[in-house]
């Protein structure tokens, strides 16, 4: 199944492909599918690759071809009804996070099962190891619900105050903010009231296996 985004770019490539017999430059698939970055439309060429569906020859500029039919592509996207897609995001380095959100390059598909049609989700990469006691592992996918509210004691995914995204359990104490790990080898840090801001609750782990 592709992501709309793959979907988008598969789409446009088949189309310019097919009328021209050469694939479009970077700039031409960035302006065409609304990306910022070209490090963006390579993610995108680099999946659509390896699921199949084109090929690049090497050494070769601007040269390949298409290996999956629309028919293909439709047959796989036939449970797309059931299927959300939501931006996936990494760290923030700085600015507002809620634009960063927004903007985000890359969307990931979850099953609509998963989600409620009242709020938005986003998708954060986990790095480290601080919740392995909860079960949330280095390289998972944290399914975020946006909210600025989280009870106390649940997982949330804060910003601090220098632009550092992170997932921990939360502790109100008074005009004291604690931000707990899940793992005896980290320390719990404690922020004032105003120093970080909730970005959202956790509703679900994403986990690829090789």
């Amino acid at each position: 199944m592709l992501t709309k985004k793959q979907k988008e770019l598969f789409d446009y490539l088949y189309q310019y492909i097919t009328k021209y017999k050469i694939a479009p430059s970077f700039e031409e698939m960035k302006e065409a599918v609304n990306l910022k970055s070209k490090s963006g439309i390579h993610r995108l060429i680099t999946s659509l690759e390896e699921r199949g569906f084109i090929k690049r020859f090497k050494h070769r500029a601007r040269a390949m071809e298409i290996t999956r039919t629309l028919d293909n592509l439709q047959n796989s996207n036939s449970n797309i009804n059931n299927v959300s897609h939501i931006p996936l995001i990494g760290s923030i380095a700085a600015g507002n996070p809620i634009e960063a959100i927004e903007n985000a390059d890359e969307f990931i598909p979850i099953s609509k099962s998963l989600i409620s049609p009242n709020f938005m989700y986003f998708g954060l990469k986990v790095k480290g190891l601080s919740m392995i006691e909860k079960g949330i592992f280095n390289g998972d996918i944290a399914i975020i619900k946006k909210t600025n509210n989280v009870e106390n004691g649940k997982i949330a995914a804060v910003i601090t105050n220098d632009n550092e995204v992170t997932l921990k359990s939360i502790k109100f104490d008074k005009n004291k903010i604690y931000l707990i790990p899940a793992n005896k080898n980290y320390d719990v840090k404690e922020y004032k009231v105003g120093e970080i801001q909730v970005q959202g609750t956790l509703s679900g782990i994403i986990r690829k296996y090789n």
